[in-house]
Formats: structure tokens, C-alpha cells, sequence
């Protein structure tokens, strides 16, 4: 992680995060699946650019997941998502760990004061456990699947984060990386 002075001046327990945001829509996912022999899956396809943006910040420590739907991705998207996470969690000091994305590092963000941002190195998403999130959510809830509009794209998302949200001792494996767990013990 970038070298980074988190101040928590506010004294409250520290909860670390991990955020990122992806998009989804209309676009299909074709993945390999199975069919009795000798049938051959049949697999609807679609082309259409349509898109919503996903934001997530997901707690190793404790599987918590918090997530929002967006029509954009830009800085004040991301501010609302920072105030939205800051007062789920307002009696803790959030440790927020995520890309440098240019609405992530704006001069226009506005970050809460329980709230404290800890920008990774540049191209390097397999430090973060939150890419794991979309892997989940487009493998488990768009694979070989096409959408009549960007409504109900948008609803397929937002069921599988409530779902994955929902599991948190799930998310806390898929995201509780051993270099993570050592930060606790430290």
C-alpha cells in the first residue's frame, strides 16, 4: 500500500475497508456451462452499451459489505458513497483503502472526518479484495444471462450484492487475505 498518516483523531475503533466500483448493464457474459450429452447449451447473447455504475467497500475483517447504484462515475458519485458509508458505520474511524482513480483523488471530493483514504500503487488491482466482489457478483449473477433494459440489469445487481452482503462470513473469506489478517494481529 502507498505510505500513508491516518490520523484518527476522533479516537473511535478503526475499520478497515477496501472500495472499488464497476460497471454493469446490459452487455451479456458468456461463460462455459453445462448440458446433458449430446445437447449443446444454448447461450443468448446481447450487444447493447448500456451501463450503471456499482460501488462497494467491503470490511475483511468482518465481511461487512456496503454498496451503491450509480448513473456515473465521477467525484461527487464517490462523495455521496464516502457520507453513505460514513454514517452506516459513524461510531468507527474508516481506513479506506482504494485505487487512484481520478474521482477518488479530486480536490472536489469530500471525505467525512470518520472517514480516512489510503490510495494503492498505481496499476495494481490484485491488491484489492474488493475487484474480488465483481467476480463474484458477474459469475454468480450475469453469467449467460441477457437483460430486457438497463432496470432490470441494474435490479440483478443490486440482488446479488444485497445477497452477497447478506453472507458476510462468505465475504470475509473472499476478501480476509492473509497479508489483511496480519494488519489485525499487528
Amino acid at each position: 500500500m502507498a505510505a500513508a498518516c491516518v490520523k484518527n483523531e476522533l479516537n473511535l475503533p478503526i475499520r478497515l475497508m477496501f472500495q472499488d466500483e464497476a460497471r454493469f448493464g446490459r452487455m451479456s457474459d458468456p461463460r462455459a456451462c453445462w448440458a446433458p450429452a449430446p445437447q449443446r447449451p444454448v447461450v443468448n447473447l446481447a450487444l447493447i452499451r448500456e451501463f450503471r455504475y456499482e460501488y462497494a467497500a467491503i470490511s475483511p475483517w468482518d465481511g461487512c459489505l456496503d454498496f451503491m447504484t450509480t448513473e456515473k462515475m465521477n467525484t461527487e458519485n464517490m462523495s455521496i458513497f464516502l457520507e453513505q458509508v460514513s454514517k452506516a458505520h459513524e461510531n468507527e474511524f474508516i481506513v479506506m483503502v482504494l485505487d487512484g482513480a481520478s474521482s477518488h483523488k479530486c480536490k472536489d471530493l469530500i471525505i467525512p472526518k470518520n472517514v480516512s483514504l489510503v490510495l494503492l500503487p498505481p496499476y495494481s488491482p490484485e491488491l484489492n479484495p474488493a475487484e474480488q466482489i465483481w467476480n463474484v457478483l458477474r459469475r454468480d449473477y450475469f453469467a449467460n444471462r441477457v437483460f430486457d433494459s438497463l432496470d432490470a440489469a441494474t435490479e440483478q445487481a443490486e440482488y446479488g450484492l444485497s445477497q452477497m452482503a447478506a453472507n458476510k462470513s462468505a465475504m470475509q473469506r473472499l476478501a480476509n487475505w492473509p497479508w489483511i489478517s496480519a494488519i489485525l494481529k499487528a
